[in-house]
């Protein structure tokens, strides 16, 4: 199984609410892209902050389960940063790529740059994640 069909036939719950897919998968790198709902959004029909956040939490979770260590039992965010930058207009599409800072035997650092389909930056964010053993 490629790293791109273990994500999709992982059940992500709250990833499949918010309308993330899969795109790109691969050890060094995760892309996924999320269509700005209006239930995404906050005032002026923009994606809500929270909304972005979520979109990178789940991107870059799936980043690290595919380099889990053989003997882990999953993974859970430790800690997270965004820094928002732009904004996304609902009916726009955002594409988060997670790229690894660091893989370690007990944590994972990834970042995610998150930007609509026309390259704008929304925002950049990194999280810590723990391996579960």
């Amino acid at each position: 199984m490629t790293p791109l069909e273990k994500l999709k036939a992982m059940k992500m719950p709250f990833a499949e609410l918010k309308g993330v897919e899969f795109v790109e998968a691969e050890k060094d790198r995760v892309v996924a892209r999320m269509t700005v709902r209006p239930d995404l959004c906050t005032l002026h029909h923009t994606i809500h902050g929270g909304a972005v956040m979520a979109l990178a939490d789940s991107v870059g979770a799936a980043a690290t389960v595919i380099n889990l260590p053989e003997d882990a039992k999953g993974t859970t965010t430790l800690e997270s940063k965004t820094n928002f930058i732009g904004g996304a207009k609902e009916g726009t599409t955002v594409i988060a790529t997670a790229t690894p800072v660091h893989r370690g035997r007990r944590t994972q650092v990834w970042s995610t740059r998150l930007e609509t389909e026309d390259g704008k930056l929304v925002a950049v964010v990194t999280q810590t994640q723990l391996v579960l053993v």
